[in-house]
């Protein structure tokens, strides 16, 4: 091998080598020099499978356990043209970004949406409140809400004689990773369920999981056919709007009990510290004058019998319409839909909360709509709108 060779197969090795260090998915994009730019001011890796590419994952230096739930969010209306080299630079002006995942397409385009997760929660909420609707290109707004990792299963169709304990060891023999079942009580009748289940799992992957092997046509239990689907999780309130919460919501009283009743059950600690009750059916809206007042009164009844009936009191959840004008231009089939369309993240919605002040039950969306329409429907909203009851029911 002459000198010359020799040079020429050194720089041949050397270009192989620097192409090797370049990711999968990165080499070759159309962008790849301003990818690579941009992994070498951050120091974060990025990679593509399944699908996505994975930008960090944990950042470089991360010490820390994975961010808790609610340090994610969802982010759509996404130019398909648009990569994280335009992306993260928007994004990191809020908090310090642990993941983010963009939805990729065969031809190495995006698919018009990405999830990114931060470090902290308060990060994530100043991204919604931030960048929602900013600007990323002239006349091209980002849509960007809160996403929902979701570990629990609706199961419908179940034996209405059938209690907790039953329910929970036949799901644990077919499914694994099930950590808890809620049951509620029929309105109508305590010593019966109303036909249907949630299951909570260790994860979001357990659930998956669980959710196809229990698809109609599968699998029966107790001899019956089932029906399965993502449950819709709760609305996630910001701490400290929950701080000034004075409502409390009441479930699982007794079709008789009255509104009265409740009143003075729930005002037997400070005379006149309730304002109002609103009943409907079986659950109620407690209204306070004071937070003390009503975190006092929830603190003593949760778990007390009412009229043969133990309560469950809570603290109960505002409706932020902003938030609830996103979920319903989802609901109309807006670009930010796609986010319901992923099994692992579905918007969050109480529609005992939503039909209380006064939201209508056909601009509401979830996997469990039509089952409870069917099913369950137990009262009518003073406007005439239908109630329609989740996972809460």
């Amino acid at each position: 091998m002459t000198a010359e060779d020799s040079t020429a197969a050194m720089s041949s090795d050397s270009a192989t080598g620097s192409s090797a260090k370049v990711p999968e998915g990165v080499a070759g994009a159309p962008n790849e020099a301003a990818l690579l730019a941009l992994m070498e001011r951050t120091g974060y890796s990025m990679v593509q499978e399944n699908g996505q590419r994975k930008y960090g994952g944990p950042p470089p230096g991360w010490e820390g356990q994975h961010p808790q739930r609610g340090c994610e969010v969802f982010v759509g209306k996404i130019p398909r043209d648009v990569y994280e080299d335009e992306l993260v630079p928007v994004f990191e002006t809020v908090g310090r970004i642990y993941e983010l995942r963009l939805m990729m397409d065969f031809d190495g385009k995006n698919r018009g949406y990405a999830f990114v997760m931060y470090c902290h929660k308060h990060e994530a909420k100043r991204a919604v409140r931030e960048l929602n609707n900013y600007e990323i290109r002239p006349g091209r707004l980002l849509g960007v809400c809160c996403s929902v990792d979701n570990c629990r299963l609706f199961i419908g169709g179940i034996p209405k004689m059938k209690k907790r304990e039953e329910i929970l060891e036949e799901i644990a023999k077919v499914t694994e990773g099930v950590l808890d079942v809620i049951v509620y009580a029929s309105a109508a009748d305590k010593m019966k369920n109303r036909g249907f289940a949630f299951v909570e799992y260790e994860s979001h992957r357990a659930a998956a999981m669980a959710r196809r092997k229990l698809m109609p046509g599968r699998i029966q239990l107790w001899g019956h056919q089932i029906a399965v689907d993502w449950a819709e999780p709760e609305i996630d309130v910001d701490e400290d709007v929950m701080e000034t919460v004075k409502i409390l919501y009441v479930r699982n009283l007794m079709i008789e009990t009255t509104e009265d009743t409740i009143k003075k059950s729930f005002g037997q600690f400070n005379p006149g510290c309730v304002e109002r009750v609103k009943k409907i059916r079986d659950y109620a809206f407690v209204h306070f004058t004071s937070r003390e007042d009503a975190v006092h009164a929830m603190n003593n009844l949760n778990g007390t019998e009412l009229e043969g009936s133990c309560l469950e009191v809570t603290l109960a959840k505002p409706v932020d319409k902003e938030q609830y004008s996103r979920y319903q231009k989802a609901a109309r089939g807006g670009s930010v839909a796609e986010a319901a369309q992923q099994p692992s993240y579905v918007y969050s919605c109480d529609p005992y909360t939503l039909a209380y002040y006064g939201y209508p039950y056909n601009a509401l969306i979830g996997p469990n709509r039509d089952y409870f329409v069917k099913d369950t429907i137990l009262g009518t909203h003073p406007a005439g709108l239908p109630l329609v009851l989740s996972r809460h029911a």
